[in-house]
């Protein structure tokens, strides 16, 4: 028999060292950060919500997700991921702040918290994500730990809408 266990995926991080991504679970429901300088992070799939192949943790429905810090739960709410870059954004209300990861480039999606751009995260949906600081902007392990889940739980980046138009466009012509 061959274990399928994904293995969880490690960066380091400019501000808060070492970050530990893993997808467990029997059926890859729960979705862990963790680090030494930052707080446990623990999003979850409720059990028997529908399972999208295209999301890490497999729904974008925030009926079917609960999401804690440190322990703490948090509210988190996707967007539906339609047409539009915007609606693949995502937000979360963590202990007062309020949080936003929205594609704004095809490989990449910004975070803000309380409306403040603070980083770039980019990743490939292989739970890798890379993150970027704002020159200036103060970093919190928090902000950290919830920016690394949300890249990797969602993916990142999205086609504009006039890309998506000439990609079916291409596609219907003989």
């Amino acid at each position: 028999m061959t274990d399928t266990t994904p293995i969880p995926a490690a960066v380091e991080d400019d501000h808060h060292g070492d970050i530990l991504v893993e997808l467990t679970g029997e059926h890859g429901e729960m979705l862990v950060v963790s680090g030494e300088g930052i707080p446990r992070v623990v999003l979850t799939r409720a059990p028997g919500a529908e399972v999208d192949d295209h999301i890490v943790i497999g729904t974008r429905d925030p009926r079917r997700l609960t999401l804690t810090v440190d322990g703490r739960e948090a509210t988190i709410v996707p967007g539906k991921g339609k047409l539009r870059r915007r609606s693949y954004r995502v937000d979360v209300r963590c202990t007062g702040a309020s949080y936003r990861l929205v594609p704004d480039s095809v490989p990449s999606s910004r975070l803000t918290r309380d409306g403040r751009h603070i980083g770039d995260f980019s990743s490939d949906g292989d739970r890798r994500v890379l993150a970027e600081w704002r020159d200036g902007a103060t970093v919190e392990p928090a902000d950290a730990a919830i920016g690394y889940a949300l890249a990797a739980a969602f993916g990142t980046g999205g086609q504009p809408m006039w890309m998506m138009a000439v990609d079916a466009i291409s596609a219907a012509l003989p």
